[in-house]
């Protein structure tokens, strides 16, 4: 099959019936599938059911300092889960504060706190005129909700394969001191699966923001999360880079064991330098008694160390593996050389980027919505739910079976093409 563009209107008509045909089959085989979120499917929670017995009434419930677990104390973390979440984002524990069991909440606390209060003794966010944040984009979308939410300005930054547009970004934090922030998801980002170039992290390191109250919101989410062994992306530690670059203040690192143990029951923590750290545990004192420290000696006794989790994570990856393939394998059988779309192929991570034609998205995930297969939204990969060009859209390939992740992908080629046609048949009436 030739290019979709290369096709006269006679063909695109004729093409345009069979797949019309074809959808209407598709329609009727009642398909309940649900790809809108990064959700663990059943299976690599199944990896992790053991969990639940690694504490029971007999177990010694004191740290390696002998500190009770069950009682107040502690309030920024046990030593032995700093140590963890620090092995696993590659930074020392004494630059770790552990929290609950999400780092969104984390990363909403951090917002709020420098809304409220200001950063280091700079200003209130809400005592200025003006506060705006970068947005790369495509990303994350709860990112950006965050944002949205306390009604900072967002500025979408163009994202490439080695991560978002340095130029930009040293450019406008230089010359403007309301940009107080970036938002970032450095390795196997969400939802392109990029990771950050040396290049890029160490130019990162050595931005010099116009505010000193400037902060890079680094969420390296999917630090331990490659999908192939002999493919795992290398992300240079941002902490350390900072330090040598004179810039020890100028990031928050985020990590949690969210899609490593149990989704709704991980330990997520905070990684910044000194100073960071004991601004936040100000906070902190007056916002909670302490996290539950149960659940992080859970984690700890359990995973052991570094290698525990990279052990976990390559059995994790068979799970994940085959649902990224089915994906794959679909779109390269089903859109190769149509030239009607584009996708990333990830070495890790949670997601696949596609990329329709421009004013195709939107129609794409209403189609496939309305046969049975749930993506997310159009648009909700760029701030305020805008994809300037209507094109993007993110599939979540973890939750579903390989096989279900086999029938929902052939769906959603086949809504590619249908819109595709008809798109292009709108441009040829608007030609004629």
């Amino acid at each position: 099959m030739k290019a979709y563009q290369e096709l006269s209107k006679k063909e695109l008509l004729l093409l345009k019936a069979e797949l019309e045909d074809a959808y209407k089959e598709a329609k009727g085989r009642g398909l309940k599938l649900d790809m809108s979120r990064g959700k663990p499917g059943a299976s690599q929670l199944d990896l992790v059911e053991d969990m639940m017995d690694t504490l029971n009434s007999a177990s010694d419930m004191r740290t390696e300092d002998g500190i009770d677990v069950r009682n107040y104390g502690l309030m920024d973390g046990i030593p032995e889960a700093k140590r963890l979440m620090g092995e696993m984002i590659g930074v020392p524990a004494e630059n770790v504060i552990v929290c609950g069991n999400a780092s969104l909440s984390i990363m909403y606390d951090s917002i709020s706190r420098s809304v409220t209060h200001g950063v280091m003794g700079s200003t209130p966010w809400c005592k200025l005129d003006k506060v705006k944040f970068l947005c790369p984009a495509p990303g994350y979308d709860r990112h950006f909700a965050i944002t949205r939410h306390f009604g900072i300005e967002m500025i979408t930054v163009p994202m490439t394969p080695q991560g978002p547009d340095m130029d930009m970004i040293e450019k406008m934090t230089a010359e403007d001191a309301s940009i107080k922030g970036i938002w970032c998801v450095p390795k196997y980002s969400n939802p392109q699966g990029y990771t950050y170039s040396r290049e890029t992290v160490e130019r990162f390191a050595r931005l010099k923001p116009a505010a000193r109250d400037f902060r890079i919101y680094w969420d390296n989410a999917y630090a331990v999360h490659p999908l192939y062994e002999d493919r795992d992306d290398y992300l240079p530690e941002i902490l350390g880079l900072c330090e040598a670059a004179g810039n020890p203040d100028l990031v928050y690192e985020f990590c949690s064991t969210s899609k490593i143990s149990f989704a709704g029951a991980g330990i997520a923590a905070v990684a910044a330098s000194k100073a960071n750290l004991d601004e936040i545990r100000k906070s902190m004192t007056i916002q909670t008694i302490g996290y539950d420290k149960v659940n992080q000696l859970r984690h700890v006794r359990y995973f052991k160390d570094i290698n525990g989790i990279r052990e976990h994570m390559r059995q994790q990856a068979q799970q994940v593996r085959p649902k990224f393939q089915a994906v794959l394998g679909v779109l390269e059988r089903e859109l190769a050389g149509l030239e009607i779309g584009q996708w990333t192929n990830p070495n890790g991570g949670y997601f696949i980027s596609f990329d329709a034609l421009e004013g195709c998205a939107k129609a794409i995930v209403a189609r496939c919505k309305e046969a049975g297969v749930v993506l997310t939204g159009a648009g909700a990969t760029f701030p305020y739910g805008v994809d300037p060009r209507d094109s993007n859209i993110r599939i979540a390939p973890s939750f579903p079976t390989p096989e279900e992740m086999t029938m929902a992908a052939e769906l959603f080629a086949l809504c590619v093409k249908l819109v595709s046609v008809e798109k292009l048949l709108e441009k040829c009436a608007n030609a004629a």
